[in-house]
């Protein structure tokens, strides 16, 4: 079966929803007329904006996923492998509360991953060729909580029935979110013992791969690191747009960032610790990959501390120039993400018309 692409997949998403529209729109459809017809008589003072005005909607989104970090191809800011991005699907509520300014609240689900030897130019002397030998890759499945001020460029003074045909937006807040980087566990130890987890996905942060789990002296180079919290906050922003569809459906799309102050979406941020130190052979295999790529006989060999077993020179051995990740730099995802949203049309049997 030929697989479908996540650009074709997000598309037929926004078809399939909008198919389902026409169906959705029948619903009590009779007592929205009504309701429409009331507010369109009605006239309100621009200046105010009272709880005639006032409505929430629902909203269901598809996400696209990506990530900058320290496994990006390179070490710019903004670097990412297209090709790694992931899905995500969001559920919101949203109540707006005046002219132009709306509050939402979204519960998302999605992942984000990377990988050295996918997306690291080997080619590159500078930059590409480290990240190659460093060999590392993760995935991070992110459940976000976000609650954001929506900011209308185009307002509305009046009742949804008069809000704009479409109209650009920005939006800004917070989110907390819970996230578990993993990795898949290779075939054996760094001895070539075979390992139980081989070929499963390993979560990361509880075998302390930079040594937060490990007893570190003082001259160590990680000393003093601490295990890091698999709940974040986060700083969400972005742009976007928001299409009128009929008196209750809005199309919605919109590119957004998540600063986040955490290095440890892909467990990596520090330098190589000392192997021996680390908790387990699996904890150790994880932590250097290096030898994966050259079947445990690396080209330019030095001690690892395990008996046996040699490491590529700059990989996988403690050393102050031995970095594994950026520690200065914070990880950030993005997502851009297409949502269908229902009005809930608000109850006018208090208001008064004239």
């Amino acid at each position: 079966m030929r697989k479908l692409s996540l650009p074709c997949f997000l598309l037929l998403c926004v078809v399939m929803l909008a198919g389902a529209e026409g169906a959705f729109a029948q619903f009590n459809r009779s007592e929205i007329k009504k309701s429409n017809k009331r507010m369109g008589s009605y006239r309100g003072a621009k200046s105010k904006f009272g709880k005639e005005k006032i409505y929430e909607s629902i909203g269901f989104s598809v996400n696209a996923l990506n990530y900058y970090g320290d496994l990006s191809p390179t070490p710019k800011k903004i670097s990412t492998d297209i090709s790694y991005t992931r899905p995500g699907f969001g559920l919101s509520y949203a109540r707006r509360m005046g002219p132009r300014f709306t509050m939402q609240a979204q519960f998302m689900f999605a992942t984000i991953s990377g990988s050295d030897a996918e997306s690291a130019d080997k080619s590159d002397v500078n930059n590409g060729i480290f990240r190659y030998k460093r060999n590392l890759s993760f995935r991070n499945q992110i459940k976000e909580l976000s609650v954001v001020a929506v900011f209308d460029l185009f307002e509305n003074s009046a009742t949804y029935m008069s809000r704009a045909k479409w109209t650009p937006y920005v939006y800004a807040g917070l989110a907390g979110f819970l996230h578990n980087p993993q990795a898949k566990a290779p075939a054996t130890d760094l001895q070539g013992n075979a390992l139980p987890q081989a070929g499963s996905w390993v979560d990361l942060a509880p075998l302390g791969t930079e040594g937060q789990h490990s007893t570190l002296a003082p001259t160590d180079v990680n000393y003093g690191i601490k295990p890091y919290s698999l709940l974040q906050v986060a700083i969400p922003f972005g742009v976007g747009a928001r299409f009128r569809i009929n008196e209750v459906w809005d199309l919605s799309a919109d590119v957004g960032f998540r600063y986040t102050f955490t290095d440890y979406l892909d467990d990596v941020s520090a330098n190589y610790v000392s192997l021996p130190k680390l908790s387990s052979p699996l904890a150790q295999a994880m932590s250097y990959r290096t030898n994966e790529l050259y079947g445990g006989n690396p080209p330019n060999p030095t001690p690892s501390g395990i008996p046996g077993v040699n490491a590529e020179a700059g990989y996988g051995t403690e050393h102050p120039d031995n970095k594994r990740g950026g520690k200065n730099e914070k990880d950030i995802y993005t997502v851009f993400s297409v949502k269908i949203s229902y009005i809930i049309a608000p109850s006018f049997h208090k208001a008064k018309f004239r």
